[in-house]
């Protein structure tokens, strides 16, 4: 069985500070105002978080893994150990914002009733998650070395990733109206090579073999990628599809 992923905040700023630094338009599209009470859902080390409490907003972060929270405590935030498939909060909220998170999230109509219940009536639904497509090579290469192993690495992906048009009829199904939405490919250079990127993301997929295993794989996973992730100078990039909306809960 699979591990659950865990989170290093020190090897997540080294192999993935990117997706932190790629959030900038998601807040810009937020547009927060200095004074509004803001949910940043599933937060990690709270560096956005940061970005928010510094235009003057009230925000509280939300993360499944303690070890980001304690990472966002310590930047002075009020940052918190939870669920976002079982959001406690009542209409407290005039914004719910989110970045690169609601993948992990297998059960979104759970993730999708509790931001609409943590929002004031008007408040705004903003985020960005990977889209149908996102990492497409990377998990083909992870289930294709899997199953050279005898292990099924496509019951092990974790993540989820919609296309527009079901997203779409999901947030409107679950009271949302949605104001804008778009599905576009990103392609995003990696800091290293790629066994940094799976090291980091791809743990459902590692721990179906024995630790000592790990490393033969991951390299062979790194070889059946080199040809479409990596270019002649060997700079390597994940094949990143991402999903962009801004939805409303009706007054």
């Amino acid at each position: 069985m699979a591990e659950r992923q865990t989170w290093d905040p020190e090897g997540y700023d080294r192999n993935a500070r990117f997706v932190t630094d790629l959030g900038a338009p998601v807040l810009e599209l937020l547009d927060p105002k200095p004074g509004e009470r803001i949910l940043d859902l599933g937060c990690g080390d709270g560096v956005l978080t940061a970005q928010l409490a510094a235009q003057g907003c009230r925000v509280v972060g939300i993360d499944g893994s303690p070890a980001f929270v304690a990472a966002a405590r310590a930047r002075g935030l009020d940052a918190r150990v939870g669920d976002g498939q079982a959001l406690a909060f009542e209409s407290g909220f005039d914004a719910v914002f989110s970045n690169a998170a609601l993948h992990w999230m297998r059960q979104p109509d759970l993730v999708l009733q509790g931001v609409h219940r943590a929002l004031v009536p008007g408040g705004r639904f903003v985020a960005e998650l990977g889209g149908e497509g996102c990492v497409q090579q990377i998990v083909a290469a992870l289930e294709a070395a899997l199953a050279a192993r005898g292990r099924d690495g496509r019951a092990a992906n974790p993540w989820y990733f919609p296309n527009d048009v079901e997203y779409r009829e999901r947030l409107e199904r679950n009271g949302f109206q949605v104001r804008e939405i778009r599905l576009f490919p990103r392609p995003t250079p990696l800091p290293g090579d790629v066994t940094g990127w799976l090291g980091t993301f791809c743990l459902h997929f590692t721990t179906l073999l024995p630790e000592a295993e790990r490393p033969e794989f991951l390299a062979e996973v790194q070889q059946r990628l080199v040809p479409v992730l990596s270019d002649t100078q060997g700079r390597w990039h994940a094949d990143y599809v991402r999903l962009r909306f801004v939805a409303t809960k009706p007054a």
